[in-house]
């Protein structure tokens, strides 16, 4: 590969960076989750609080589904520009949620937010994982388990923040700096004139048949939306409502999920001389079985926090791969194959975070049972990972 540019080594350290801002944006709601349900804060119910990822979960699918036809029009940075001012409108909105906790409003502007942030989400990740296919097109499954790595490292950042500004009584500050770093990124990006992986930035040809295997990449991403917003979503609330443990405590745990996440994405894409990394795609999901009776039978903090970071090494490089496969085995579709498995990946991610508020408040369904079972969808989606990772004949694959 040639060496980069001046313009060329600015361009992917923008893009890198953004990861960690999308990262942080994306768990800042799911962080800030006891403070929605808290009577001193927004006493929402766990109903109302699944309820409120709803926008975020309809527009990110929207955005990232319909993100390669739009680059098609407005090319890959204008996607990313888009994304990118709905991360700043989202974190510009939560911030100023505060100044109406406890009313009725407050619910109807965090459902605004959380739409914002899907349509952020879903344009910038998407732009951003293309970009680096094309970015680095020798080395696409390092390069997007870096960026997922990065990605990764806001997650794990994010509940961290909010306890810190949360103890000095100014939570959100956190959402009110990130708007700030939104902006900054938005502005750089509008000035940088490298490509952003220009050798994949083309949109889909239409009429073009979608191949009978992408259903299964489509599949996998789906289950793993679920299995990681299981944990994602629900953790502090498990550990500080049911398990009686302290909310920093139940922050805590959450952080080691995605601070593991990161470290497993960086670990594996540093182990891929070394480590098939379709039989890793297929090994993880059945750890992951096995973690969430774990994650289910913790009844104190240190057990809390091993379980959920296990669960998060679990998890790790599945998304990341899935990208990497997809657009290794359709080069011609990668920004089609980015955009669409991160909308089935938001399915899930919708299934888990609405769905669990239901089952709880109306069902009766301990959070413990919900992790357990999320076991049973781990292993299907291990079938769906085995069925992704399996030989295949490349000549009858439409690519």
């Amino acid at each position: 590969m040639p060496a980069a540019s001046r313009s060329d080594k600015w361009t992917i350290g923008f893009v890198y960076f953004a990861g960690v801002v999308q990262g942080l944006a994306l768990v800042a709601f799911p962080a800030a989750s006891a403070i929605f349900v808290s009577p001193s804060g927004f006493a929402l119910s766990s109903a109302q609080y699944g309820a409120m990822f709803i926008p975020q979960v309809v527009l990110a699918i929207l955005a990232s589904s319909l993100g390669p036809q739009l680059a098609g029009r407005i090319g890959l940075r204008g996607v990313l520009l888009l994304g990118l001012g709905g991360d700043l409108l989202s974190m510009a909105l939560l911030s100023s949620s505060a100044l109406l906790t406890g009313s009725a409003a407050a619910f109807i502007l965090l459902c605004i937010a959380t739409g914002a942030l899907g349509l952020g989400f879903g344009a910038t990740v998407m732009a951003l994982n293309t970009s680096v296919e094309g970015l680095f097109p020798d080395g696409a499954d390092g390069a997007v388990l870096a960026l997922n790595a990065l990605l990764g490292l806001g997650t794990a950042l994010a509940p961290v923040l909010v306890s810190l500004f949360a103890g000095l009584g100014a939570w959100w500050a956190l959402p009110l700096l990130m708007a700030v770093l939104a902006a900054l990124l938005l502005f750089a990006f509008a000035m940088l004139r490298a490509p952003l992986g220009a050798a994949r930035d083309r949109a889909p040809a239409k009429g073009a048949v979608v191949p009978s295997r992408f259903w299964l990449y489509a599949a996998a991403a789906l289950l793993y939306g679920v299995v990681e917003t299981l944990n994602g979503n629900w953790a502090t609330l498990y550990l500080s409502t049911e398990r009686r443990l302290s909310a920093q405590v139940a922050s805590f745990a959450l952080t080691a999920f995605w601070l593991t996440v990161t470290l497993g994405r960086v670990f594996f894409a540093l182990a891929d001389r070394w480590l098939s990394a379709r039989w890793v795609y297929v090994a993880l999901p059945i750890a992951l079985a096995l973690v969430f009776q774990f994650v289910a039978r913790a009844e104190n903090a240190a057990a809390g926090i091993a379980a959920f970071a296990a669960a998060g090494i679990a998890c790790s490089a599945f998304l990341p791969l899935s990208i990497s496969f997809g657009g290794s085995e359709f080069p011609r579709r990668a920004a089609t194959m980015s955009g669409e498995l991160i909308a089935f990946y938001q399915i899930g991610y919708g299934a888990a975070a609405f769905g669990i508020g239901p089952l709880h408040d109306r069902g009766g369904l301990a959070y413990s049972a919900a992790f357990a079972y999320g076991g049973l969808v781990a292993l299907a989606l291990a079938v769906a990972a085995w069925s992704v990772a399996r030989p295949f004949d490349a000549d009858r694959v439409a690519r």
